[in-house]
């Protein structure tokens, strides 16, 4: 397939993603609000940006990431690198690329960065978009690293997955309650169009090199952990913070009635 034809087709594929949504918002626009669509011009220029983009996106996710991902799983799980009779604590080098790409994708992905920016207007600035962000990123790191883990060992998913909402659970009863909504949705956004690719790519890529794993049985399941971990990281930052408040206070106080005369 020439690069023209290949051009041809992404543009086509995307139109029929974008077209729907589109069409959804202009009839529900003109058909059930009745009104007309305000700034008109500026709303198809933005439409033709988000084409143009995705269309991009989708190619070079394709052409560059994908077969990255694949070859640093192949790479990292050559027996020449972690030995014939490799067992799962041979693979350190393989949960850390796990672990790095996780937080490196989650903190560029544009959903997140979104919910960050809001959540910092909604709450005044109690909650900052570095922290939400920097927390978020971590539950995905540890997440991907455990579900490579899950891999490399064979282990069943349903007992991670299973034990990760217990502590789910368990934390919500903890939480400030302000952030548990906010927690529950941060699970949510990071699996989106920079996260999910990438860790799909490695899921199936480490699947395929492992001796002894099935790509179709293994190579799944990777997007549960992170979609799992940012809810308790979330909300243990969350914890964290509230712990360091109340700390903070009682040393006031303590020093407060210090400086009382007797």
């Amino acid at each position: 397939m020439s690069a023209l034809e290949q051009l041809a087709r992404a543009v086509v594929d995307t139109l029929f993603d974008v077209v729907p949504i589109v069409a959804i918002l202009f009839v529900f626009q003109l058909f059930v609000l009745r009104r007309p669509l305000p700034h008109l011009k500026r709303t198809l220029l933005g439409v033709g940006y988000v084409v143009v983009g995705l269309m991009l996106f989708l190619g070079g996710l394709e052409r560059a990431l994908f077969p990255l991902g694949r070859q640093m799983a192949k790479a990292l799980t050559d027996p020449a690198f972690v030995g014939a009779a490799a067992g799962w604590r041979d693979y350190a080098w393989v949960y850390a690329f796990a672990a790095a790409i996780g937080f490196a994708t989650t903190v560029a992905e544009p959903a997140l960065i979104a919910v960050s920016i809001k959540a910092s207007e909604v709450s005044g600035g109690t909650i900052t978009v570095r922290g939400l962000r920097s927390a978020v990123a971590i539950g995905v790191a540890l997440g991907i690293a455990l579900g490579t883990f899950r891999i490399v060992s064979g282990t069943p998913l349903h007992w991670y997955i299973i034990a990760g909402y217990v502590v789910v659970v368990v934390q919500t009863f903890f939480a400030p309650r302000t952030i548990v909504p906010l927690a529950y949705d941060s699970g949510g956004v990071t699996t989106s169009t920079v996260t999910v690719p990438l860790v799909a790519a490695l899921g199936l890529g480490l699947a395929s090199t492992v001796p002894g794993r099935s790509p179709l049985l293994d190579g799944f399941g990777l997007i549960a952990f992170a979609s799992l971990f940012p809810i308790m990281s979330v909300m243990g930052y969350a914890q964290l913070g509230e712990w360091r408040a109340r700390r903070a206070a009682r040393l006031r106080q303590a020093r407060a009635l210090q400086d009382q005369p007797f």
